[in-house]
């Protein structure tokens, strides 16, 4: 099962969910916003990639960030209860197929490559 993880008003997320759509990809969206994000799911993650890349450190969510929280990120463990906490900090979309990431951000040239035969 594909799931799309983001949220709706990002203009990437909506890039992906364009492109997927456009080209009869069938996928489920998972709402950060609306639905958060369960530890185990970013446990998952954090087996394929590390807390650096799946946290958008250039976003406006980290940037707003006060100092003190910014450098107390240092693990595996603060990382997820900062995700947790505020999603949108959670690097968008990631593209995920049978607990496997198969995407973090949008790139049209590997969905092209992914999906199209």
């Amino acid at each position: 099962m594909l799931t799309l993880y983001g949220i709706p008003n990002c203009n990437t997320v909506k890039k992906a969910r364009t492109w997927l759509d456009e080209n009869g990809v069938a996928y489920t969206f998972h709402d950060f916003k609306k639905s958060g994000i369960d530890a185990a799911i970013i446990q998952q993650w954090l087996t394929q990639y590390p807390w650096e890349k799946l946290i958008n450190r250039a976003g406006l969510t980290w940037r707003g960030l006060d100092e003190a929280t910014k450098s107390s990120i240092t693990d595996n463990t603060a990382a997820t209860a900062l995700m947790q906490a505020k999603t949108s900090v959670i690097k968008r979309p990631i593209l995920v197929n049978e607990n496997k990431i198969i995407g973090l951000g949008f790139d049209e040239t590997l969905y092209r490559e992914t999906f199209l035969p």
